[in-house]
């Protein structure tokens, strides 16, 4: 098994949502409930942006430049400096329920899960705002909503609800992005941790954050394991995105809930691994 190199301190409380800002080389990501936005750039600076509330994802915004955040009800629009924000889709979701995890679809809309903060079965769902605000629900009975990545050609979807074990796919309708035919695609076998986090290559292979595995997997493009990448040090382990100018740098985020103050003291730390394969390029919104 190969492993992480760790790249900075714990840098979150409970670290999600890796994102490559290609126009500025940065990684960005979520440090979800404390409601900040963090940034590490090619120098390895480390900067904080505080967001109106918890913060769910964030993505880059193809109309303004900015960027499109999901709090913990509200799909937002920021600047560029994400300083600034202004509403797109409000009121998504009700009391006791929050946004957990998105991205966007290749026909340029912004898919947001969701999660009851106790994790009621079937309590979230899964809602796609389209460029112009319009709110649709693509998925309901979902219980905690995480990974979504689309293939090259955008005719599939390949989507996690965490408790259920497995990577689904879906079709996809390419002219109005509806979703049909939910089935299992990747069962997740042999690990004390559940699928979270996701991440795509450009040649469709699948890699997926392991929450209480300490480890990101790698699936080909037919669901088989290829490899198993330890995270050392973080059992808590959440997501994975590509990053860097050629997109073979796998960043992956990790998380401290729950933990003591002298447990897994390098949890919450922001983790990379250079890959033999590049990601494929993240989706903006197209508002």
């Amino acid at each position: 098994m190969t492993a992480a190199e760790r790249l900075t301190d714990p840098i979150a409380y409970h670290g999600e949502g890796p994102f490559w800002d290609a126009e500025r080389s940065r990684l960005l990501l979520v440090d979800m409930l404390a409601g900040a936005i963090v940034s590490r750039d090619e120098s390895g600076r480390i900067e904080r942006h505080a967001v109106p509330s918890r913060v769910a994802a964030v993505v880059r915004r193809r109309a303004s430049g900015g960027f499109v955040v999901a709090t913990e009800r509200d799909v937002l629009a920021a600047d560029a400096g994400l300083t600034a924000f202004s509403p797109i889709a409000t009121g998504l979701v009700g009391d006791g329920v929050r946004l957990n995890e998105g991205g966007c679809d290749p026909l340029g809309a912004f898919l947001i899960g969701s999660m009851a903060y106790g994790a009621t079965p079937a309590g979230g769902s899964l809602q796609r705002v389209a460029p112009d605000g319009t709110v649709t629900t693509v998925l309901e009975g979902v219980t905690v909503s995480n990974g979504l990545q689309f293939s090259t050609d955008g005719l599939t979807a390949f989507y996690v609800d965490s408790p259920t074990g497995r990577i689904d796919r879906v079709d996809v309708d390419p002219a109005t992005g509806a979703w049909s035919g939910r089935r299992s695609h990747v069962e997740i076998e042999g690990t004390p941790g559940g699928p979270d986090g996701l991440a795509i290559d450009v040649e469709g292979g699948l890699w997926v954050a392991l929450y209480g595995g300490g480890a990101v997997r790698h699936y080909d493009p037919a669901g088989a394991l290829v490899e198993e990448i330890a995270v050392p040090g973080a059992t808590k382990v959440t997501a994975c995105a590509f990053g860097d100018p050629d997109l073979r740098t796998l960043y992956i985020t990790t998380s401290r809930e729950g933990l003591g103050d002298d447990e897994e003291p390098q949890a919450g730390s922001l983790y990379a691994i250079r890959t033999d394969v590049a990601g494929a390029p993240p989706l903006p919104f197209a508002g």
